[in-house]
Parts: structure tokens; C-alpha cells; sequence
């Protein structure tokens, strides 16, 4: 491992800090059509990084949606060949008026960095890309053959980087893959994530009258889609969080003792948890499952808006012609999305209340996934972080998804090394969403001592 590698990126923290604020500045919201502009001059951004700091076959690659960044230096003859995946795009802002300072102007208090997309993912992003140019400018090479991946649609299923990924697996060939898109499980705590709930994302959109009506002309014979919508979602679940679709559960695949034992040990606080990072009265779900298998290894069903009808200041008696309701399922290993799906499907089609249609639009899908800790890659990795934080490494899973690692190991046929240091209260997808500072410059440390580990 280069000493002057590291020795680069600690005299260099407050130039990549600096940086890192130049990126975060640009709104790279996927979501919404007015920030294409946006996403393009983020992809450039990384894209010039990438060649400045000595990466070849730089090339923004145009898509059917947003653009990826490719890069590659294979010059490490007989060594192992490394993918670097992260996203550029962010979540949208809103609510903005709870933010305490505006969502792209980066502001550091205290220890943290506040701006969306700070944690997930480019302050991420940018510590894979400072390691690479700490080992560059300290040796002039790479300990290891790399090759760069960064896409702008993480944020709306990533359309275009699984099509990539499908199409290109030659010009991807690769022994690993490195993801930083996750948390540490609690502060100073190195962590590896080694499992990744799947995930299936749908809308329904149900339709009633051709157009809509008043409440109180045709109140009482007219159908109204939000509240069939409210009768079809009320009957997915039952008081306790038991997901009521048939045959959802038939192939959930149960976490081992070892893990189950190893979660145990997690310094794991339930109070601390509801008050600090969900804010609720209480904590809901399965209770015969404790909080942490709860959230990583059961699937779950959860509503996340029901667009339709008036909702703007003031009154207004409308009936609506149509509504949605966004609706995603997170699955656990074994469990597949398209049989979960096709199981959805037929749940809506029975319990479509008389006098509306509804219809079903997937927006992504993707299977669970869980690394066998038993290889090369998570081991050096894990001595990587030891080498930082100076502590045993622990690993946990998580409750979110990242499709693409599922797709780098069926398409590319490569593990995934998830070695991500945001925190659990960083806020992401939230307002005043933050990265801890001395973990943006840990993680730049980490990522350039595995690459000199699998180097040696």
C-alpha cells in the first residue's frame, strides 16, 4: 500500500472537500424533466475529473434517459480488474421550506456537509474519484486494473445502466465490482454491507367517470377512484403489518443462526432508534420479527403517494376521474419479483372495487441480493477498513435496494464489494440530508488501500 498515496489525500482533504461542493452544487434531480440540463453538466463534471486526474477512454455515453460516465486504466498486467459503480443523480428537495439551508448550496456545520446528494451518492461518488487520483498522483499508476461506471438514474429505477450493463458485458469484463452507496451500521463503526433487499415498484391507476365531477351534483352515484384505491390498499395488509396477498411469503428464504447471532451482537439500541432516526410514537410491523430482521431480511409493502384530485389551497368538491397510488415491495433472498409481481397483479384485479378499471405500471424491479463473505475481495476490504478506523469490521445487510448489484452478478458474473460510509441519520432522500466530513475522507482513504490490498 502507497504511503504516498495516502499521504496525497490527507494533505488534499480541503481541495476535495471544495470540490465535492462544485458537484453537489449542480441539481441533478432525475425525477423531474427541467433538471436534464442538470444532469448533463453533472455528468461532464465527473467526466472532466475523470480525464484530468489520468483515466482513459473517458466518454459521457448518450442514453434513452440520462447519460453514463464510462472510464477505464487497465495497465496493471496481471492484476485483478476492479468496477467502480456510483450515481450522480439526487432525489428532489421538497419539501423545501424544512430545509435549515437551501438543498444545493452546500453548508458545513459543525462535523457535516449539508446538500442533497451529499451521502447518496455523490459524496460517495467523489471519494472513489479522489482515491483514484490520490494513487495516480502518488505513483503514476494503479495498484490495480479499474474500470468506471457511473449512471444518473439510480434514483428512478436505472433503466439505462442495466441495459448497458446487459448489452456491454465484454467492455465490463471485471473481477469485482466496488459500490460506496451504503451506511456504516453506527459512527465509527467500519462496515460492510454483504445483503440488499429486492425491490418491485408499481403504480396503480384507477379510472371512474370520463371526467371529474361535482360532489354535489353526482355525490352518491358517481365512483370516486381515491377511495377504491383506499379499499384495495387497506385490504394489502393487516393491523400488525402481515402483507395479505396470497402466496407473497411462499418463498422467503430465512437469514442463517450465524447472521441472526451476528445481528444480535450490533450495538443495537430499539429506543434510540425510534426517537433518533424514525421519530414516531412507536414502531410498527411483524412483531414476532425484532426490529433489525424486520427492516433487513422480511419483505414489505409500503404506499408512497396517492396522486389524484384536488389538492390545492382552499376547497374544492371534486370527484375525481382518476388516481394512482405508488406502491413498492421490498423482497428478501429467493423471493422472485416477477412471481411477486404477477402475484400483485391478480391481488388488484380481485379486489378492484365495481365502477372503476384499474391497471398496474411497473417502475423497476430487482431480486435481493447476499454476498458470501468467504472471498478475497471482502477480506482485503475488510483489512482496508481495519487499517482506518482501527476496529473490527461488522457486517449487516440492508433494507434498501440496489439493483444493479443483482445484475452485476447474473450479467457480469462478479461479486459486489458494498463499502459505503454514510451514517443511519445522514437524511437521505430527506430533508437537510448530510455526509459526516471525516467520513468523506476516511472513505477517500479506504477505497485506495483495498485497491493497493487486491494490488499486492
Amino acid at each position: 500500500m502507497s504511503s504516498k498515496a495516502i499521504a496525497f489525500a490527507q494533505e488534499n482533504q480541503p481541495r476535495f472537500l471544495e470540490e465535492l461542493k462544485n458537484l453537489l452544487r449542480i441539481p441533478s434531480v432525475s425525477t423531474l424533466d427541467e433538471n436534464k440540463p442538470d444532469i448533463a453538466r453533472a455528468a461532464k463534471f465527473i467526466a472532466d475529473e475523470l480525464k484530468r486526474i489520468g483515466l482513459e477512454h473517458v466518454e459521457v455515453i448518450p442514453t434513452a434517459g440520462h447519460p453514463l460516465v464510462y472510464a477505464d486504466w487497465l495497465h496493471a498486467a496481471g492484476k485483478p480488474t476492479m468496477l467502480f459503480y456510483a450515481h450522480y443523480d439526487v432525489q428532489p428537495a421538497e419539501p423545501l421550506d424544512e430545509w435549515v439551508t437551501p438543498p444545493f448550496e452546500p453548508t458545513v456545520r459543525g462535523q457535516d456537509l449539508f446538500a442533497r446528494g451529499g451521502d447518496d451518492d455523490k459524496g460517495q461518488l467523489w471519494m472513489q474519484v479522489k482515491a483514484l487520483e490520490s494513487l495516480m498522483a502518488a505513483d503514476g499508476k494503479l495498484p490495480v486494473n479499474v474500470r468506471v461506471l457511473y449512471e444518473g438514474e439510480e434514483e428512478i429505477g436505472g433503466e439505462a445502466v442495466e441495459k448497458f450493463v446487459h448489452e456491454h458485458s465484454d467492455r465490463l469484463k471485471s473481477d469485482v465490482a466496488l459500490v460506496c452507496d451504503t451506511e456504516l451500521f453506527a459512527p465509527d463503526l467500519p462496515t460492510l454491507c454483504v445483503g440488499l433487499r429486492g425491490l418491485v415498484y408499481t403504480e396503480i391507476e384507477v379510472k371512474g367517470a370520463a371526467t371529474d365531477l361535482h360532489s354535489g351534483v353526482y355525490g352518491g352515484a358517481a365512483p370516486n377512484p381515491l377511495f377504491a384505491l383506499c379499499e384495495m390498499i387497506a385490504k394489502m395488509k393487516d393491523a400488525d403489518g402481515h402483507i395479505l396477498i396470497p402466496g407473497f411469503y411462499d418463498e422467503v428464504l430465512e437469514p442463517t443462526a450465524d447472521e441472526l447471532k451476528a445481528w444480535k451482537s450490533l450495538p443495537f439500541d430499539e429506543e434510540h432508534y425510534r426517537k433518533t432516526e424514525v421519530g414516531s410514537p412507536t414502531l410498527t410491523g411483524e412483531p414476532e420479527f425484532p426490529v433489525l430482521y424486520r427492516t433487513w431480511a422480511r419483505p414489505t409493502l409500503e404506499v408512497h403517494g396517492m396522486p389524484g384530485g384536488f389538492t390545492g389551497a382552499g376547497a374544492k368538491t371534486v370527484i375525481p376521474a382518476k388516481a394512482s397510488a405508488k406502491i413498492s415491495m421490498r423482497l428478501v433472498p429467493n423471493q422472485n419479483p416477477d412471481d411477486i409481481l404477477e402475484k400483485f397483479k391478480k391481488f388488484v384485479a380481485a379486489n378492484t372495487p365495481k365502477g372503476v378499471t384499474a391497471t398496474v405500471k411497473v417502475h423497476s424491479k430487482g431480486r435481493a441480493v447476499v454476498v458470501n463473505t468467504a472471498n478475497e475481495f471482502i477480506r482485503k476490504a475488510n483489512l482496508a477498513l481495519h487499517e482506518v478506523f482501527h476496529k473490527e469490521t461488522v457486517y449487516m445487510r440492508s433494507g434498501g435496494s440496489i439493483p444493479i448489484v443483482c445484475q452485476f452478478q447474473e450479467d457480469l458474473g462478479i461479486p459486489s464489494v458494498l463499502m459505503g460510509l454514510g451514517l443511519p441519520d445522514d437524511n437521505i432522500h430527506a430533508p437537510n440530508e448530510k455526509f459526516h466530513i471525516p467520513n468523506f475522507y476516511r472513505g477517500i482513504e479506504s477505497v485506495a488501500r483495498f485497491l493497493g490490498h487486491l494490488g499486492e
